[in-house]
């Protein structure tokens, strides 16, 4: 057993971020609370560490994140790497999606979010960053 570092500093921004989510964290946050997908419960603007993630389920340990137009900067690209693998070292996997795919295929999202549990809860590989086809 172990825990995830907490920064009660980010506990006002994680707050607001909840207040002000994007169009494609709506959508998720709907289709994931009170235990709708598979049964697991979900966290929304989660902090962890130094960064505040968009949804963490702690049983699976997963993280999903919700990649908008600001995630194609370079610079974003490269932050974004960083902060992955830093919070990969307390073991935590990742699913990233842009969120155009939320708005437009939710059904897809979901679907390939059930499918990730499904390998992880019968011990198979996972895909770390999908991308619409």
């Amino acid at each position: 057993m172990y825990f995830l570092p907490y920064n009660k500093n980010l506990k006002d921004f994680s707050r607001y971020l909840r207040t002000h989510s994007t169009m494609g964290e709506i959508l998720l946050w709907n289709e994931v609370k009170q235990n709708k997908l598979c049964g697991y419960t979900f966290y929304r603007q989660k902090p962890i560490d130094r960064y505040i993630v968009d949804f963490y389920c702690k049983p699976l340990n997963l993280v999903i994140e919700i990649d908008g137009a600001v995630h194609l900067d370079e610079a974003v690209k490269l932050n974004d790497e960083e902060r992955q693998a830093v919070l990969e070292k307390y073991n935590l996997h990742f699913l990233r999606f842009d969120d155009d795919d939320l708005r437009v295929d939710l059904g897809w999202v979901l679907q390939e979010i059930e499918s990730w549990i499904m390998a992880k809860t019968q011990g198979e590989l996972y895909i770390r960053n999908i991308k619409r086809k």
